[in-house]
């Protein structure tokens, strides 16, 4: 009997714990995971008789990627300008003086999109004592050049749907990869979307004006594999997986495209092994697919958490 007492009082302790456990998680979600579609301005400068807007989602610079439209205005007329060309270079400055940057569209492309060019920076890291960052953007219009800058502030990303994570591989290159889609994923079959960059370390000596773009250079890597193992890594999910799961392949757009399916709300890690053209290992390992309970779930070398 007392054997009874003591197996029923270890089940509704343990329901009870995943009950607990479900419900920090509902009222995380509702917390975190807002979905954005309007572009907003996020930075305004006037220059040389010219308006220069930025405009992001929410009008916030994220940590993570970020989508960019830049529209110029001729500030008297408010008509656009006649602009030949764009560049975009984020830079980011460090306590001790050094620089560095983070994947972006250095040309950014034409209006044919409306009236803006379009682009887009995938900032590495926040804003803080420690780091700051820049906007160093040219326009050229009847072949003269103009150059500015501007300060600006990186948020966290409070959406853990669009994390990020930054490496070293095998190939002593570093990487970047951001999630892009979805932003608030469904219980379900969901479409994930995710770029993959990797830095080109300079082959010559600045030109000696800063900043030099030759000096940060970062491209869209062509031809990589992600392959994709979702688990759930609580203690209470057991590292349990999901089927029907497709690993990520560059389309046309240069984004690497899969499928990922979520069995319900939660923590979701997405255990990652990145593989070149070749077929070559870059980073990450398998995950073990042992079910287990009670203990924390083993998770690839190459992963990003998400939670929705």
């Amino acid at each position: 009997m007392n054997r009874i007492l003591f197996f029923l009082t270890t089940v509704c302790f343990t329901v009870m714990s995943c009950t607990k456990e479900k419900t920090d998680y509902e009222a995380e979600i509702g917390a975190v995971v807002t979905e954005h579609e309007e572009f907003k301005e996020a930075v305004s400068i006037q220059h040389d008789g010219y308006d220069i807007r930025v405009e992001v989602l929410n009008g916030t610079f994220y940590k993570g990627y970020n989508e960019i439209r830049l529209k110029i205005t001729n500030s008297q007329t408010t008509e656009q300008a006649d602009v030949s060309a764009v560049t975009f270079l984020p830079i980011r400055t460090d306590t001790d003086g050094s620089t560095g940057s983070c994947p972006h569209q250095y040309d950014l492309g034409d209006r044919s999109n409306g009236d803006y060019f379009s682009g887009y920076s995938v900032f590495t890291s926040e804003s803080n004592g420690d780091e700051s960052w820049e906007l160093y953007i040219g326009f050229t219009i009847g072949g003269q050049t103009h150059t500015v800058k501007q300060h600006i502030a990186v948020q966290e990303q409070p959406n853990k749907n669009l994390n990020m994570t930054a490496f070293t591989g095998k190939d002593d290159k570093q990487y970047v990869i951001a999630l892009i889609s979805p932003q608030k994923p469904k219980v379900g079959e969901n479409d994930l979307v995710a770029g993959i960059y990797r830095f080109n370390k300079p082959l010559n000596p600045s030109s000696g004006s800063f900043p030099d773009p030759s000096q940060f250079l970062y491209e869209e890597v062509r031809g990589y594999t992600l392959q994709l193992d979702p688990r759930m890594p609580e203690p209470s999910m057991g590292n349990h997986s999901s089927p029907n799961n497709k690993d990520l392949t560059q389309q046309g757009d240069g984004l690497y495209h899969g499928l990922v399916n979520y069995t319900m709300t939660g923590n979701w890690t997405l255990n990652l092994i990145m593989l070149n053209q070749d077929g070559r290992i870059l980073k990450g390992t398998e995950v073990p697919t042992d079910f287990t309970p009670g203990v924390e779930g083993a998770k690839s070398e190459l992963y990003i958490d998400i939670l929705f």
